[in-house]
């Protein structure tokens, strides 16, 4: 295994367990805030601590770039994190996540069917597979879950959509472009709007005297903001552009197993035949990393 390999593995592995983990703070921040509150103070939390890290870095963007990475931003953070936020007032944070998975299906579809990138045999199948135990799971836990209202599922599948094509915008448009000037360039864009979100959705009129469920869910949006934001996203970009699209994307395979244990944890039903389906994830992740064809 070469250096490059072991480094997008790394990368993978990393990524899993901050956005895994992400589901269950935005469960807990859902306590005491709204979606909307939640939504913006993520962005405008993450914008911070990007802007305190790199923001020296902005420079460094092409003037004839800017246009991804603004329209990376609104696709692949802004309306993500409203919608998942949302999703989570209805649906388990391991459902949300197990629906997140259709992202290297979409990624496979748009980025041939828009994008003209190339992918193997091989790694249709190993989206494929890996679908097929997203599906298992989505089945078996609505037998577990009958109270549910999937209806909010869509805006999962939604962000799924929103998600492959942010993949497939950087690897095709931003390449060249540092991962970390990508992630500043974004949080750029969507810092003032969140701002008037935030300002819009009630937050500054809420009690804050004596009000410990509101204190615990800031505690949870800044984790959130700090690790499944800021961080996530910058290596999230660079595994982009050392990988391809359909690797990246799977990393919402392999995180669906951080949240599926997070879940579980929280109280959240988990039946055998969602472990048999975990194990058909981690084969269409491997299988997805393929660059040879199975003969």
């Amino acid at each position: 295994m070469n250096v490059g390999i072991e480094k997008k593995w790394i990368y993978l592995i990393a990524l899993s367990l901050i956005w895994g983990s992400s589901f269950i703070l935005i469960k807990k921040s859902l306590l005491g805030l709204s979606p909307l509150q939640v939504g913006s103070l993520r962005i405008v939390f993450s914008s911070i601590i990007i802007f305190l890290i790199a923001f020296n870095r902005i420079k460094n963007i092409p003037k004839n770039k800017w246009k991804w990475v603004s329209l990376s931003a609104i696709v692949g953070t802004f309306f993500p994190a409203f919608l998942f936020a949302y999703a989570e007032t209805q649906i388990d944070s391991a459902v949300a996540s197990i629906l997140n998975s259709l992202v290297p299906m979409n990624t496979v579809l748009i980025g041939f069917a828009v994008f003209k990138i190339s992918t193997t045999k091989t790694q249709s199948l190993g989206v494929l597979i890996g679908f097929i135990g997203t599906c298992t799971l989505i089945i078996s836990g609505a037998d577990l879950n009958p109270d549910q209202n999937y209806l909010y599922s869509g805006f999962v599948i939604v962000c799924s959509v929103l998600y492959a094509i942010n993949v497939n915008l950087i690897k095709k448009y931003l390449f060249d472009v540092n991962a970390v000037s990508i992630a500043a360039g974004q949080f750029v864009v969507i810092f003032i709007p969140s701002i008037i979100v935030l300002f819009y959705s009630g937050f500054f009129n809420l009690e804050f005297t004596d009000n410990d469920l509101l204190y615990d869910s800031l505690i949870y949006v800044l984790l959130l903001s700090f690790f499944g934001t800021a961080m996530a996203k910058i290596l999230f970009n660079k595994l982009i552009q050392i990988s391809s699209p359909v690797f990246a994307s799977s990393v919402t395979y392999s995180m669906l197993i951080v949240s599926v244990i997070w879940g579980v944890l929280d109280g959240e039903l988990f039946n055998f035949y969602q472990a048999v389906a975990t194990i058909l994830i981690i084969i269409g992740v491997y299988l997805s990393n393929k660059k040879k064809p199975i003969n």
